[in-house]
């Protein structure tokens, strides 16, 4: 079975189950999405209308996507002629297994079962499972149908084979697949962006600047520039000789604590949980939570349509 052209099948259809089936319907795959709650079964047609929309696609692209979906209310249904599942369950450990368990009963042989895991190890998720080697992690980035890439983690038992018709699956979609060679924690990405959260929260906590700077020097300084230069790149740009003088003079006073930053612990122990609460590093009102989702919506809209006219411009 071609793994270009074959049906693929979305265990949930919450935020990221929504967009990953956009995702593949858009890119011209026949879709099924399962999900138990009727009501996020009920609505997945409308959100996936709403996002292609915000895409500014023709009436036309959106009825030839949604005609690509169907929404199953049982699971076996959803998979049976399925060569790649994927699951977009929440992030509970016993919920993603309990999927895979019958997921393995169900599914034809061969099937790849991939999970859009963020924080959980793939390695956890498919302990107990008796078919492994065709278990691998796809970490998609949100929102699923504007970020490009996708985390490929494969676990100790996941065969070669399973890993590279992953990539191929998903760059036939036009995804950035990256392969991370050891599940460990966080991936790269949120590895990478912790790590800079760890220091812009002590940069707060030493009094350096205020929370608010620390945006401001990230979206106005070297922030602009990582779309097109990343830090790797960077450092070849400079010279590895000068990064490592950087380091030699900075590393020793970054915050190398194990431990989440006590004034992360005061924020969450006093109720300041962002948005959540209206307060958290800052102060935040529904009008600038509203603008700040339009600001971040249609930056991304703008670099997805850049990126959707280069073929275009080639060619």
């Amino acid at each position: 079975m071609d793994d270009q052209t074959s049906a693929v099948a979305v265990i949930g259809a919450g935020l990221m189950g929504h967009a990953i089936a956009l995702t593949f319907a858009a890119a011209g795959r026949t879709v099924s999405v399962y999900d138990p709650e009727l009501a996020s079964r009920a609505s997945l047609p409308g959100r996936v209308e709403r996002s292609l929309r915000d895409l500014g696609r023709t009436d036309a692209q959106v009825d030839q996507t949604l005609a690509r979906i169907t929404v199953c209310a049982d699971l076996a249904e959803a998979v049976h002629d399925a060569a790649y599942v994927t699951e977009a369950a929440p992030e509970r450990l016993d919920v993603k297994r309990g999927i895979f368990a019958d997921l393995e009963r169900v599914v034809p042989a061969g099937t790849i079962l991939a999970s859009n895991t963020s924080v959980i190890p793939i390695t956890q998720i498919t302990a107990l499972m008796s078919t492994p080697e065709r278990a691998v992690g796809t970490h998609w980035w949100n929102p699923g149908h504007l970020i490009p890439l996708v985390e490929v983690v494969p676990t100790e038992w996941t065969t070669d084979d399973t890993v590279e018709r992953t990539v191929a699956t998903l760059a036939g979609i036009g995804k950035s697949p990256v392969r991370v060679k050891r599940d460990v924690p966080g991936f790269i990405g949120n590895r990478l962006q912790h790590a800079l959260w760890r220091e812009a929260i002590n940069i707060v906590e030493q009094g350096y600047c205020s929370a608010a700077d620390i945006d401001l020097v990230v979206t106005s300084g070297f922030g602009r520039r990582l779309a097109v230069l990343g830090p790797m790149a960077n450092a070849d740009l400079i010279g590895t000789d000068l990064t490592l003088d950087i380091h030699t003079q900075v590393l020793y006073d970054l915050d190398g604590r194990p431990e989440p930053s006590p004034l992360l612990r005061e924020l969450v122990g006093d109720g300041r949980l962002g948005w959540k609460s209206g307060e958290g590093f800052m102060s935040w009102t529904a009008e600038e939570q509203d603008a700040v989702r339009e600001r971040v919506s249609a930056h991304l809209l703008r670099m997805s349509e850049q990126l959707d006219r280069v073929p275009e411009e080639e060619t």
